[in-house]
């Protein structure tokens, strides 16, 4: 590595670190050098709050004139919860920007760049720009479509199965991997599942790992089914969001929002419509959401061509059976060439287990 990598992967690395906190704002951080010796470190801590680039120029003071800022994202140029960090920058004397990536938010998208260069500050860009990219996907989906990132989520045997056949699934994996699907959990705006889980199961789908930070529990309920002394209605752990169709029940929309959980009332005739609650969710400021449903839901979300990104846990483990489910429900495709292709491609072993990280192309 050169040495403006070596720079930019601290800050890179440090922006990483507070994945989960900063929703629905970018991940960013921001390393500040002078005379080869670093005086200034910075990281986006929570929507709302200053942004790496302040808390960097904080840390250096004095020392930030004359310095080269690493930043991972292009500073920001326009008046939102905090004031704008390329012109911070320009007062703060730096002579020098490096940027990882531009930003793709329409309010800055290059004007960032356009006052440090005014200002005569030399700006390079583009120093390890993909890792810059791929932390912020959800950021990036978000901010351009105003929809939110989309993972899909499962734990399987080597055979593909969620269960046994008579509904036994604890515990699949190891703890170090459901350990890992808690941190998960802590990253994303939201928590989906059907309401068959909630009916079979009452999960409480919350995050339990120290300071965790609880998603928004999403469930998708075509007829109001859920039962009212479910833990995701009773125990006030996270917000409750229900999604049904036009077929639901007024008596038991009267009682759910009468337990604080809201209701989304979709434009299907029998079943969620998947669009509707994409777009309402979006709409809501919902920035990512983790499916953690069982194989009719899977099926769905892949079929529509909704899921950004695909988490699967795999355990050395075989079950069999034909009446065992998948984590892929539905009716299936018919020939191999229409199969969805997964790329980008990761394999992490985690306890005795390994995690597989791919992402859909639906062409």
């Amino acid at each position: 590595m050169n040495e403006h990598e070596v720079y930019m992967k601290l800050a890179i690395n440090n922006a990483v670190a507070m994945k989960g906190q900063t929703s629905p704002n970018p991940l960013v951080g921001a390393v500040i050098v002078n005379e080869s010796r670093i005086v200034g470190v910075g990281a986006h801590l929570k929507a709302g709050g200053p942004h790496a680039e302040i808390h960097a120029l904080n840390m250096a003071g004095d020392q930030a004139k004359g310095g080269t800022m690493y930043v991972t994202l292009e500073p920001c140029s326009h008046h939102g919860r905090t004031g704008p960090c390329a012109v911070a920058i320009v007062e703060a004397g730096i002579k020098k920007v490096i940027v990882a990536t531009l930003d793709p938010n329409p309010l800055v998208a290059g004007n960032g760049i356009k006052i440090l260069k005014e200002a005569n500050i030399e700006v390079v860009v583009g120093v390890c720009e993909q890792e810059s990219i791929n932390m912020n996907e959800v950021f990036n989906k978000f901010i351009t479509t105003k929809t939110p990132f989309i993972t899909m989520k499962s734990a399987t045997t080597l055979d593909g199965k969620i269960s046994t056949f008579t509904s036994d699934s604890k515990w699949i994996t190891s703890l170090e991997a459901r350990k890992d699907v808690h941190q998960l959990r802590h990253e994303h705006s939201g928590i989906l599942v059907g309401v068959q889980t909630v009916i079979k199961d009452d999960p409480e789908l919350t995050t339990r790992i120290e300071h965790g930070r609880n998603p928004i529990r999403i469930i998708l309920d075509s007829r109001l089914r859920i039962p009212l002394n479910s833990k995701v209605v009773t125990d006030q752990q996270a917000e409750t969001w229900v999604f049904t169709s036009k077929n639901y029940s007024n008596a038991a929309r009267d009682h759910l929002e009468s337990l604080g959980v809201k209701v989304f009332i979709t434009s299907g005739d029998e079943k969620v419509n998947l669009q509707d609650t994409i777009r309402i969710l979006g709409e809501n400021g919902v920035s990512s959401v983790l499916i953690e449903g069982g194989g009719e839901v899977n099926a769905s979300f892949l079929g529509e061509q909704l899921v950004d990104k695909l988490v699967l846990y795999i355990a050395p483990k075989i079950i069999g059976g034909k009446q065992a489910p998948g984590f892929i429900g539905g009716a299936g495709i018919e020939k191999m060439a229409d199969a969805i292709n997964l790329g980008d491609l990761e394999l992490i072993k985690i306890g005795k287990d390994y995690k597989f990280v791919g992402y859909p192309s639906y062409e």
